[in-house]
């Protein structure tokens, strides 16, 4: 039997598996560090480190065959998680210098955490928009309303949408919410007190991003209402409202565009401008390359 196949590294192995499982199911998130390369005698190729509930990091399953490594691995997943990165190859130089016999060793860094989902309160041309566009960039969506017409599978054959009619919208949408782990959150409804009830079901949760449609006077209003019901300025200050990135949208389409494009630049960590602003910004007073200058 190999090193590989012992029954020590089937079991390692094993729990591993089993961790990532239980990452999915909390609905948390967790990186897998695989030693791809290195010329040190004591590596074995292949072995893994679970780093579980990221960010803060207090649990790990396996081993990279080195106590000091991991917890340099350890350190580094951190920092992986506040990239937004999915995946990275590193070189152990470039985050633990110090240690000269891992130096050149190359660890996979792989980010564990379910499949992105967004859920969407209220199912008009907006939310019914968003609901579309979401499921073809490969979100599982949950288009919620408290009008069972609005939210029949005809209307909607894709199957990674969820459609949810709701006796009650703060009861829906806690459900749907969950802890907010890898969620955001759409309110589209169509009056202040929906708004207000949906708002208040996951102003307290963790969910990744929280979205309120409106004017900012019909969005201060409803946020100035949790705020008089003991809603703290940390948890009102996450709310995006009004929602969606400045992309002068008209039409609902238009509108679920610029909302899922702010879901993706907090997801990925975008900053949501213009790519082609560093050909307009001169540096220095030289002229960029490619760029025509008028006087």
């Amino acid at each position: 039997m190999s090193p590989t196949e012992s029954p020590e590294n089937q079991s390692q192995t094993d729990s591993i598996t089993d961790g990532i499982l239980q990452t999915l199911r909390d609905g948390s998130i967790s990186v897998v560090a695989t030693l791809i390369e290195s010329a040190n005698s004591a590596a074995s190729i292949g072995a893994k480190l679970l780093i579980c509930d990221l960010p803060a990091a207090n649990r790990t399953i396996g081993t990279l065959g080195a106590e000091q490594l991991d917890r340099a691995v350890v350190a580094h997943a951190v920092q992986l998680l506040e990239s937004n990165a999915e995946t990275r190859v590193v070189q152990v130089k470039e985050f633990a210098p110090a240690m000269a016999d891992w130096s050149e060793a190359r660890i996979l860094f792989e980010r564990i955490q379910r499949e992105p989902r967004l859920v969407i309160c209220g199912a008009g041309h907006v939310g019914a928009s968003l609901a579309r566009l979401a499921s073809l960039m490969g979100y599982r969506s949950t288009l919620i309303d408290d009008r069972a017409e609005f939210v029949n599978r005809k209307m909607f054959p894709e199957r990674n949408i969820e459609l949810v009619a709701a006796e009650n919208w703060s009861e829906a949408v806690r459900v749907a919410v969950d802890n907010g782990h890898g969620v955001s959150v759409a309110i589209v409804t169509r009056g202040h007190s929906e708004d207000e009830q949906c708002l208040r079901a996951v102003i307290s949760t963790d969910a990744d991003y929280i979205g309120l449609i409106g004017s900012k006077r019909r969005t201060n209003i409803v946020l100035q209402r949790l705020r008089e019901n003991a809603a703290t300025e940390e948890r009102l200050k996450k709310v995006h409202a009004p929602v969606g990135l400045d992309i002068g949208a008209v039409t609902p389409e238009e509108v679920a565009l610029a909302i899922m494009a702010e879901v993706i630049a907090v997801r990925r960590g975008g900053k949501g401008g213009s790519l082609s602003a560093w050909r307009w910004e001169p540096k220095s007073g030289k002229r960029e390359r490619g760029k025509e200058w008028k006087g």
